[in-house]
């Protein structure tokens, strides 16, 4: 008697259709990573909703982001102490 019998090549394709189905699964469902990066005001503004920095610490983030500072070494200055919640000394 006859029956149906699948080859080798057989599972082979079906493994790589299944591969390819789970792969395509993966993609649709996956969280979509976002694209838009903050700006530095939008991340103090976070930072004090979530409790990590006071009100007059992130004013004043802002209002030192807002200065538009002339050279890059005090632009890092001004990033490290909003980091840290102190103020940036300038000598």
């Amino acid at each position: 008697m006859g029956g149906i019998a699948m080859g080798p090549e057989a599972w082979a394709w079906m493994g790589a259709w299944a591969l390819v189905l789970a792969g395509v699964v993966w993609l649709l469902v996956r969280e979509p990573r976002r694209t838009r990066r903050q700006s530095p005001a939008d991340i103090l503004r976070n930072r004090f909703a979530n409790g990590e920095i006071s009100e007059e610490e992130c004013r004043r983030a802002v209002a030192a982001l807002d200065d538009d500072p002339p050279a890059h070494a005090t632009t890092a200055a001004r990033h490290a102490a909003a980091h840290h919640g102190q103020e940036a000394r300038h000598d």
